[in-house]
């Protein structure tokens, strides 16, 4: 059901999953060169891109003292979890599942929101990877809005029986 379903809920899962494969793409390159085993990432030039500014500073490493991209890593595969968890008709079998899936990708982009306000406020400068990551969530989450709205007014006709 879940390779070969047609629904449009699947098929915007679809769609989501691939972003959240992109991010992680995008983090993985960020979080070899935050641990050292690649020393450069190609980045445009001028000064509105600094990646060493954004991807290297203290902020980049301040939570866990871990690399922030393995931790955007790790979150993004809680959200691939949720986006390929459950049946093709899941908002009406298993209801909290994509409202999970909707409240992740909610917090995932004030997370990615917050993050490039920091860029432009404390760096002044932009990471490129970053940007890609934050606009690929962006991208995602309002493909999770309708189905996560279908899920919650399931919740609730369930609440009235």
């Amino acid at each position: 059901e879940l390779r070969q379903g047609y629904s449009p809920f699947l098929k915007r899962r679809r769609g989501i999953i691939g972003l959240c494969f992109f991010s992680c793409g995008v983090l993985g390159a960020v979080a070899l060169y935050q641990i050292g085993i690649v020393k450069k990432l190609p980045e445009p030039r001028g000064r509105a891109f600094d990646l060493a500014k954004v991807n290297g500073s203290g902020q980049a490493y301040s939570i866990l003292a871990t690399p922030d991209a393995f931790l955007g890593l790790a979150s993004y595969a809680v959200t691939a979890t949720l986006v390929g968890m459950g049946s093709e008709n899941r908002s009406r079998t298993h209801p909290w599942i994509p409202v999970a899936m909707g409240t992740k990708l909610l917090a995932d982009s004030a997370m990615a929101a917050k993050l490039t306000v920091d860029e432009a406020t404390k760096f002044r400068a932009f990471s490129l990877w970053s940007v890609l990551t934050a606009a690929a969530t962006w991208i995602a989450l309002p493909l999770a809005i309708p189905e996560a709205l279908a899920a919650f007014r399931q919740l609730k006709r369930q609440d009235r029986v």
